[in-house]
């Protein structure tokens, strides 16, 4: 497959970032990547330079790129995590978000990490969720936000946002059947053995 025809998804890394905001989405995009070549997928982790981020929980990982040396993104996963508090205000990440935004087709979230996404102005006037724990700071940082509690997803077109850390894995598949196919979602879905609950999480098998 030609290289402009492939899917590119971007799974952010930053210090502080949660594991599973990132780890669950990454599992499900590359298990689709990796088992369904001939569907163009090419799943990536992209940090502000090289060397060890260090996570929320302490886990240490490497990024396979800078944002500066990312090429072509298709979509972006930005996790959350303690690590977002300190991105709150910051305009060097609010203009990565913006520009990103201007050029990415789809930029997701999880957890947390749609507070950096409406600290950059980016759900103003949308419906957006979070973890439940930080669903008031989201509707403060933005202008306009309908703030969706119950949804495990909240998906606008352009920008998707995640409930807390394991809703990501219902974002991912949703992605998998956005971008392909609700079928080619529920084969990886089976594949990975995930069993999803509540609200709008569920993708069947196949």
């Amino acid at each position: 497959m030609e290289d402009e025809a492939r899917i590119r998804i971007a799974i952010a890394l930053f210090d502080g970032a949660e594991e599973l905001d990132w780890a669950g989405p990454w599992e499900v995009l590359a298990a689709w990547g990796r088992l369904w070549p001939q569907d163009g997928v090419d799943v990536f982790t992209v940090a502000d330079q090289p060397g060890i981020v260090r996570c929320a929980n302490g886990l240490g990982v490497a990024a396979d790129h800078s944002w500066d040396d990312a090429g072509r993104i298709d979509v972006v996963v930005y996790p959350g995590g303690i690590g977002t508090l300190k991105q709150l205000g910051d305009e060097r990440v609010r203009t990565r978000m913006r520009t990103l935004a201007a050029s990415v087709p789809v930029m997701a979230s999880v957890c947390t990490g749609s507070l950096v996404f409406a600290d950059a102005g980016l759900l103003d006037g949308l419906p957006a969720t979070t973890h439940w724990g930080s669903l008031a700071d989201l509707a403060g940082l933005g202008k306009d936000i309908e703030v969706r509690a119950d949804d495990r997803y909240v998906d606008t077109g352009a920008i998707i946002t995640a409930a807390g850390v394991s809703a990501g894995i219902d974002m991912a598949l949703h992605l998998i059947a956005r971008l392909h196919s609700p079928e080619r979602a529920g084969q990886v879905r089976r594949v990975i053995q995930y069993e999803p609950s509540g609200h709008n999480a569920a993708i069947p098998f196949s």
